[in-house]
């Protein structure tokens, strides 16, 4: 892609967050590899060794530790950055750190809504907030990936679209504030993509429904389980790749006039197809006859009360 052609200056210093792992270990990677200075945020000391003990490229990766939800963390990572910076400048932010709640609404724990959302949102802007200041210095530009399901929000995934929908307003907000500023604001959204979040979601979902009354569980556990079934039949029958995102980010960085939004598979073009195209009431009967199709189907493979638990062995 456009990235392997223009290789950045090794000067380039950048910031991602959620770097231990899936899509931003990916670009972390990557971009190291193309020749910029990656300062990849993560949350352990195994995954900063694991990444300090790559071999050499023609940038620089250098783990950072940093917890979007933490204040604390992201003052330090922050003080951290803006030091090592000095001489270099920072050219870009990548907002990439971020959780998937999956589960019915009604049984999600307040307090894992607001895991989502710290975590996808505010921490983004927290850290914004400490290193805009860098980003006007040197005219450089914001990177916050948010997903296709900022565009339509399905059942079962509503606290990770209220996410992914806040992120989208929130960079467009950004992008009008920041662009009299010289600082551009680009959105990233890809589509599905195989990574470990995936066991992540089955894991958290698993655990929500075994906390939740049973009456209530009992109300939503076919049809939820038969949602978990085809989501993660969806992921593993993707063709779009780590690699795919990693290649659109360094475009992202590079390019001389960069978009507003990138989207990565054709799934996530659907998405924007979805929202654009089909009325709303159209959408919602589209998506409950899907569900009642998938139910009745599962139903007769795997016993709806052994589902949910199923779907927690499988366990981005």
């Amino acid at each position: 892609m456009g990235s392997l052609r223009s290789a950045p200056a090794r000067s380039k210093s950048i910031v991602i967050t959620g770097a231990s792992s899936g899509l931003g270990r990916a670009a972390a990677i990557h971009l190291s590899k193309i020749g910029y200075r990656v300062f990849a945020g993560v949350r352990s000391e195994g995954s900063a060794g694991e990444l300090a003990a790559l071999p050499p490229s023609l940038g620089e990766l250098i783990p950072v530790s940093l917890d979007v939800t933490d204040g604390t963390s992201i003052a330090r990572a922050a003080d951290f950055i803006d030091h090592e910076c000095t001489n270099t400048g920072l050219w870009a932010v990548i907002n990439n750190a971020g959780v998937c709640i999956s589960a019915p609404l009604e049984c999600i724990p307040i307090d894992l809504v607001r895991t989502q959302l710290e975590t996808n949102v505010v921490g983004a802007l927290a850290l914004l907030q400490h290193l805009l200041p860098l980003l006007r210095a040197s005219g450089g530009r914001v990177v916050n990936v948010s997903s296709g399901i900022g565009n339509v929000a399905p059942a079962y995934l509503g606290a990770y679209a209220a996410a992914q929908f806040a992120k989208e307003a929130l960079s467009d907000a950004l992008r009008r504030e920041l662009r009299p500023l010289g600082v551009s604001v680009s959105i990233i959204q890809p589509g599905a993509i195989h990574t470990p979040l995936w066991g992540k979601i089955r894991e958290s979902a698993d655990q929500i429904m075994s906390a939740a009354p049973a009456d209530l569980s009992v109300t939503y556990r076919a049809k939820f389980a038969a949602f978990l079934e085809m989501n993660e039949a969806r992921g593993q029958a993707s063709k779009t790749t780590p690699t795919d995102f990693a290649d659109t980010v360094a475009v992202a960085l590079a390019a001389k006039r960069p978009k507003v939004r990138y989207r990565v598979g054709l799934d996530s073009w659907g998405t924007v197809f979805a929202r654009r195209m089909v009325p709303d009431r159209i959408m919602d009967a589209v998506i409950a006859a899907g569900l009642d199709a998938l139910t009745a189907k599962n139903s007769q493979q795997v016993p709806a009360h052994t589902a949910l638990s199923r779907a927690g062995d499988h366990a981005r």
